[in-house]
């Protein structure tokens, strides 16, 4: 099952290549991302329909509307640069 979308900034697509139990691939622009639960958690427990949702959000991010998640494409390609952190409270940030 695939979702195709092009934005109409650019003709850059998105869609779903596979979705198994350590995550899910994608392919933004002819490259392939593996996006793992450990590094997106809040996408284990979607449904696949949502997760087929997927959709350019302007030129330099995917989105998930019904996840209410977004993903700067540089963060697919670097995720090294972009740490996880959890917030308890407002100006309080760990590092996960």
């Amino acid at each position: 099952m695939q979702n195709d979308s092009k934005s109409n900034t650019n003709s850059m697509s998105v869609s779903v290549l596979m979705i198994n139990a350590q995550g899910i691939m994608i392919s933004v622009g002819g490259q392939d991302f593996f996006l793992s639960y450990n590094r997106i958690p809040w996408m284990r427990d979607a449904s696949i329909k949502d997760v087929l949702n997927v959709q350019m959000s302007g030129a330099e991010a995917v989105e998930w509307p019904a996840l209410d998640v977004d993903l700067e494409i540089d963060s697919l390609r670097h995720p090294e640069r972009y740490p996880l952190l959890i917030k308890r409270n407002p100006g309080e940030a760990v590092t996960a």
